[in-house]
């Protein structure tokens, strides 16, 4: 599936005279057997090699060395082609009646990955102060990846990449506009973390999709929030639409549990390099399981 999303995306070869040893489909896929297997570049080079099955359906004549894997990543997941992917993907995921041409309701949310390989256990560590037998250490910056997901499958729609901690609320109307690049959308909904009357009114003046979002909660009053829509969200809140809303809470467990919580990239571009593989490599096995 991941072979045959990637030759239908990018061409064998990124320039004409370029080695030839390796087409960009066949490195593309060896990336994701790495996040589907939990490896690192020497992981996935070694089932390579032990997999005469995986050579023939890749159709490789030689195991490509993990610096050839490491080198072809920061050539490969870069956005442009990433984007080319993961519309390939949604394309058989249509294609193969998955997911509708137009998507009936999508969720935005976003959540924090580790950004080193370490048991949560050792997050803990001793105080000087001996009263203190334990103190968690927060972390102040952590990778962050944003999604919009289709509440009916679990495929991502579209997927931005920053870091955290910062607010959500600036996050909504470049998530919806990238995903609007992909995919029709009628419906979108979203934590009270996006609400704000201007996400309200690029959603549904500008773009055309109803927007759910509940408003925030201040201090208990009994005035109506400011701005026609929020108003309209405390009025007439749809509360049985918005509960679809914990789907793309799904999709960020489903993304942590089946192919980790952590990265092991260090460099911020690096890392988002590494969380659009992940988001590529979720929409592959969503579509092969279905």
């Amino acid at each position: 599936m991941a072979y045959n999303s990637a030759k239908l995306a990018l061409p064998d070869y990124s320039h004409p005279k370029s080695p030839h040893k390796f087409t960009q489909p066949q490195l593309v896929t060896c990336l994701v057997l790495k996040e589907f297997f939990k490896k690192d570049y020497r992981g996935v080079e070694a089932i390579l090699t032990d997999s005469s099955d995986l050579q023939k359906i890749l159709e490789l004549k030689e195991i490509p060395h993990y610096t050839t894997l490491q080198k072809s990543a920061a050539r490969l997941l870069r956005k442009d082609k990433m984007d080319k992917l993961i519309q390939s993907i949604l394309y058989a995921a249509r294609k193969s009646r998955i997911q509708k041409k137009v998507v009936d309701l999508a969720a935005v949310d976003s959540t924090g990955f580790e950004s080193r390989h370490i048991s949560s256990y050792f997050v803990k560590r001793r105080d000087r102060d001996k009263s203190k037998p334990y103190q968690t250490t927060t972390y102040t910056r952590f990778p962050k990846l944003g999604l919009v997901a289709d509440t009916a499958n679990h495929l991502i729609i579209s997927a931005q990449t920053g870091r955290g901690p910062k607010p959500d609320v600036a996050e909504f109307k470049p998530a919806l506009a990238e995903a609007l690049k992909f995919k029709g959308i009628k419906c979108i909904t979203a934590d009270a973390g996006y609400d704000s009357e201007s996400n309200h009114i690029f959603a549904r003046l500008l773009k055309k999709v109803r927007s759910i979002i509940p408003p925030k909660v201040g201090r208990p009053t009994d005035k109506l929030p400011s701005g026609k829509f929020r108003k309209l969200m405390t009025v007439n809140f749809p509360k049985e639409i918005y509960g679809q809303r914990w789907q793309v809470e799904t999709v960020n467990s489903m993304i942590k549990r089946n192919l980790n919580s952590f990265l092991r990239a260090k460099t911020f571009w690096s890392q988002s390099r590494e969380l659009m593989l992940k988001v590529f490599t979720h929409n592959i096995m969503i579509v092969w399981c279905s």
